[in-house]
């Protein structure tokens, strides 16, 4: 039976491959959109599973509401004068979004920060997501079924038509995937991203409405809209507010937005804008007043200064002050991202001496059979803990590669204490991990004035206490379990974290007076970390490599500095209303 529609008096549509080309371009442009979105939430929001869940959650519902609906319209109008508008509609939205987003997830972000108590990540993204995405993704969505409906003759042969149609929309997803990932986004950017899709888009509707000479005035504004957005979106960045004379750089590799401010004091490398930095270089040499001043108690509590791997090596501060204070260790970094290595070159003043392997720090350790005195773990960007390197697994490879009294420190850049917490689980963690089943006392932590850092330092069992195991194997223990014997070893943690211990032995390797003085400053702010143990109930606090919600308790993490810094504005919006609020921030 033959279906009869409006496409049928179209001479465009008459040979049904401009319907297929639409089709192809409208996978393309969703895709596109889905990974821009990602982009564009992640120097906001971060890059985690929760906001990943949410920008695939939210573009999935608008999809299926575009679904329903367009299937309706379509049988109640089969115009495709109107599919098209809607897809020219979409993509003039698109265009817009490297215009207008950033400023969108700002006001929202700043809107909810004093109104909302709990959730403020996942409610934050979600509302971005909503009022950006959502609105050009439901367009889109309903381009299948009236593309199915334009592109079908005969009921004999629909099924074949929704095939094509299928696979159309798939190759152009795939191609919307991999382009923007490898190519256009670390090429050109996001906003740029934005606009190449948008535009590819755009071109469809306005050759359809070109080939009929109709619509003129809507293809006109269209591309006006487009080219204003396409010339005024790279002019601004995503830390628009942020002084020119002081950002050196902005610009975006495959894992990474990316900052550089260079300020009279120091040269700070950002990772997300609104929450902290990812590193710091002071520019005057010595004690750089940050965490990594704390970190360099490290090869002080190892048995031996020689060696040092950097999990995480970003711009290179750490390795800079190894070199200072202990230039005949040797230094190995890896980094995930060969743009911040590149960038630590440019301004950072990377030492030229220290190898960078490009890779993923677990991986590293894996392909490695290397072991180290000092192991620094510095991996956690802002507010995105990786889940692989949170692990019992991992702190385990990390232990196996120190040399025996080897002492492995982590930088943990959320203060986030209590019952459930994100520190709690790793401390336990990690003091499993390296108590073992036959020893206690292996790991204390030191918070860092002034900082939401606290830096982590566990010790690999000496060679002297190996020998007082005496039968006990740590292999005893289990992944994620707890093992502990009836009478364990106690570790020389104990006495090594002591001032006189830490500040004498950094004397006795570095004849730096200011830094073995600082070291006793350092000392008392060691803080054992309660040994684990299985009758208080710590094995739910252990995480592995199946287990590890690291984003949830990150999030509790983000809402508690947000109800610390954010409580003095609540109340005023509670006494005082908006005005009140905006007299105070203005």
């Amino acid at each position: 039976m033959a279906v009869k529609t409006a496409a049928s008096d179209r001479p465009i549509l008459r040979s049904k491959t401009f319907l297929y080309v639409t089709e192809f371009f409208s996978g393309m442009a969703v895709m596109a959109a889905e990974l821009g979105a990602s982009r564009l939430l992640a120097p906001y929001f971060s890059s985690s599973q929760i906001v990943w869940t949410i920008i695939i959650g939210t573009i999935m519902i608008a999809l299926a509401l575009g679904a329903v609906f367009g299937g309706k319209w379509a049988d109640r109008d089969p115009d495709p004068d109107k599919l098209y508008l809607r897809i020219m509609a979409a993509a003039v939205w698109i265009s817009l979004i490297p215009l207008v987003g950033k400023y969108v997830v700002l006001l929202v972000s700043g809107l909810l920060i004093v109104t909302v108590s709990t959730n403020f990540l996942v409610i934050a993204a979600f509302a971005s997501c909503m009022i950006v995405f959502v609105p050009p993704l439901f367009l889109l969505g309903t381009v299948t079924a009236g593309l199915n409906k334009f592109a079908t003759d005969s009921l004999d042969d629909n099924a074949s038509v929704v095939g094509r149609l299928s696979a159309c929309n798939t190759i152009g997803s795939i191609l919307g995937t991999f382009l923007p990932t490898f190519v256009t986004i670390p090429a050109v950017g996001t906003f740029v991203t934005f606009l190449v899709f948008s535009g590819l888009l755009l071109a469809i509707p306005i050759v359809y409405f070109v080939s009929m000479r109709a619509k003129r005035v809507a293809c006109a504004v269209s591309a006006v809209v487009f080219a204003v957005s396409a010339v005024l979106s790279p002019m601004s960045g995503f830390a628009f507010w942020e002084n020119s004379s002081t950002l050196a750089y902005e610009g975006e590799s495959i894992y990474n937005y990316l900052q550089v401010k260079n300020l009279s004091d120091r040269t700070i490398l950002s990772t997300n804008v609104l929450f902290g930095v990812q590193s710091v270089t002071m520019k005057r040499e010595g004690l750089t007043g940050m965490y990594y001043d704390t970190a360099l108690a490290a090869p002080a509590l190892a048995d031996h200064a020689r060696s040092a791997l950097i999990l995480g090596m970003g711009t290179g501060t750490y390795a800079r002050q190894l070199r200072r204070y202990y230039p005949k260790m040797t230094v190995q970094g890896v980094e995930i991202d060969a743009k911040i290595t590149k960038l630590a070159g440019a301004y950072f003043d990377e030492p030229d001496d220290v190898p960078v392997a490009t890779y993923d720090g677990r991986a590293w350790l894996a392909a490695s059979r290397e072991r180290y005195d000092v192991i620094m773990v510095d991996a956690y960007q802002d507010i995105t803990i990786p889940f692989q390197m949170s692990s019992d697994e991992f702190f385990t490879m990390v232990r196996n590669h120190l040399n025996p009294g080897g002492v492995m420190v982590v930088n943990m850049n959320m203060v986030s204490d209590g019952r459930g917490s994100i520190n709690e689980a790793l401390q336990t963690t990690i003091a499993n991990v390296f108590n073992g089943a036959c020893r206690i006392g292996a790991t204390y932590t030191a918070d860092v004035p002034g900082t939401t850092n606290r830096e982590l330092f566990a010790k690999a069992p000496t060679a002297a206490e190996l020998k007082r195991y005496d039968g006990c194997s740590d292999s005893w223990r289990r992944t994620g379990g707890i093992a502990t014997v009836s009478e364990p070893v106690g570790s020389d943690m104990r006495d090594d974290v002591k001032a006189s211990a830490l500040r004498s032995a950094t004397w006795e390797r570095t004849r730096d007076g200011a830094l073995a003085a600082y070291m006793s400053e350092v000392a008392s702010r060691m803080e054992p970390v309660r040994d684990p143990s299985a009758d208080a109930g710590d094995r739910s606090l252990i995480l592995t490599d199946d287990h590890a919600p690291v984003e949830l308790l990150g999030m509790r993490a983000i809402d508690n500095i947000i109800a610390e810094q954010a409580g003095p504005y609540r109340d005023i919006l509670k006494k005082e209303g908006i005005g009140g609020l905006l007299r105070e921030v203005g």
